[in-house]
């Protein structure tokens, strides 16, 4: 997961300051050194880390936060500012046209993810109500085209495309298209190279000329770390891009690109590709991310992204059940279906408050979440109907034939009814403390609701 290393680092330097009562100037420091260091090994970039550690002692050794009861939560409150600030405060939206369509152009280099992610920016705003339209117009790359293709029948979005002609032709084209039939929202996916040339520049200009564009979005993969900033600042300067697309933070990605591009070329991050599905593209806010990064969790995102993906109507359907006291294994199996819409369970517990240090560590302890969910799953389906409804009927000799059937073990069997029997038990005292029966369910299973 992204920043992993820096959160714990982080979470290390804090630790020391938590177990002194009253901060010196040189607690403040040591602090201020450790929060440098893991930020330099974040791949952030040299100045901004300088610049941040700088203005944190500066806030940190003030009066007030040293003569304040708690000057350790003090420090880290400011620490959570500064990364909110150097992110950029507030998260930015598209820039909408007043006349329609909307141009949308998104640049980069070959290999950051482009394609991938015009499908999943038409996605997010076909869910918002618009009628986008993808446009293919990297005629370079083999099969860049059939790619689009194959991205825009996943989403049921229309893809514009005219072989290998000029590219500006294309795009000018496009947008002439989306007028007569309605897409208030164009999309082009312009050609990238293996590095910057004069070439590529050159026709993201002509392009950018023609159809002037509301958004230039930079999509740049967030794995090449320092890298990223310095492929921002080049396109920027040539291109006057308007944000940033940052690719792949999900994967095991240091996070520099993310604390270092607001603060080098001034333009915003405005989405964040947190996974392989077409889902997985989310809107880029700083104050979140900070709290992420801090071990604080980002409960409100994780609460959206449930409305966005949980089915209301299922959710609704377990609730109900939740409240009779009438949950079994059938329900227990769609339930988990529904939060594997969510992400992995790694990402999960990442945006829940207090989990940060359990998440870090979760492969050194062996510990895989999604495994565990998939052997559930295989037990499930091993049993019969009847079983799933009335699991007590589950016997020795049943055990036996569900744990062949799904290739464990009756431990394992044994260790999954046991767990749903704990769960059984805590639901139904959530639901019967007097005065707020129902409670829980509502919240749990109605965060699906609109």
């Amino acid at each position: 997961m992204a920043f992993e290393g820096l959160s714990e680092r982080l979470s290390n330097a804090f630790k020391k300051i938590r177990s002194k009562g009253k901060l010196s100037e040189n607690d403040v420091k040591e602090a201020m050194r450790e929060v440098r260091l893991a930020l330099l090994e974040a791949d952030v970039n040299y100045k901004v880390a300088k610049d941040f550690s700088n203005k944190i002692y500066e806030r940190a050794v003030g009066e007030t936060v040293m003569k304040s009861l708690t000057p350790s939560q003090m420090v880290i409150k400011i620490v959570e500012e500064e990364l909110t600030t150097l992110m950029g405060n507030q998260g930015e939206k598209l820039n909408y046209s007043a006349k329609t369509p909307t141009i949308i152009m998104l640049c980069g280099l070959q290999g950051s993810g482009k394609t991938t992610h015009a499908g999943k920016l038409a996605l997010s705003q076909k869910k918002m109500g618009h009628r986008p339209l993808l446009v293919a117009c990297d005629v370079y790359r083999p099969a860049a085209i059939k790619q689009l293709q194959v991205v825009g029948e996943k989403i049921e979005v229309p893809v514009f495309e005219m072989g290998d002609s000029n590219p500006v032709k294309i795009a000018k084209k496009a947008v002439s298209h989306a007028k007569d039939h309605g897409n208030d929202i164009v999309i082009i996916d312009t050609a990238g190279r293996l590095h910057i040339d004069e070439d590529l520049m050159k026709e993201l200009k002509n392009i950018k000329n023609e159809i002037s564009p509301s958004e230039i979005l930079l999509v740049v993969d967030s794995m090449t770390g320092q890298d990223a900033v310095n492929v921002a600042s080049a396109f920027d300067s040539l291109l006057n891009i308007t944000g940033v697309i940052l690719t792949k933070l999900d994967g095991d990605t240091r996070g520099g690109a993310a604390l270092s591009i607001r603060a080098v070329t001034g333009k915003p991050i405005k989405f964040v590709g947190m996974g392989e599905k077409m889902n997985d593209l989310e809107p880029f806010y700083p104050k979140r991310m900070a709290s992420r990064i801090l071990g604080m969790g980002d409960v409100l995102g994780l609460i959206e992204q449930a409305q966005d993906e949980m089915d209301s109507v299922q959710a609704d359907k377990m609730a109900k059940k939740l409240m009779k006291n009438k949950f079994d294994l059938a329900d227990f199996l769609a339930q988990m279906n529904q939060i594997k819409k969510l992400g992995s369970v790694k990402s999960i517990m990442a945006r829940l408050p207090g989990m940060g240090n359990i998440v870090n560590k979760m492969d050194e302890m062996g510990i895989d979440g999604d495994r565990q969910i998939a052997r559930a799953e295989a037990i499930i389906f091993s049993m019969t109907k009847k079983e799933r409804a009335k699991p007590e009927i589950i016997n020795a000799s049943r055990k036996r034939r569900i744990a062949e059937g799904c290739g464990l073990k009756v431990e394992d069997v044994n260790r999954l009814l046991k767990n749903f029997e704990q769960m059984q038990k805590a639901m139904k005292q959530f639901t019967n403390i007097k005065g707020r029966k129902g409670l829980f369910g509502r919240q749990f299973f109605g965060m699906a609701k609109k």
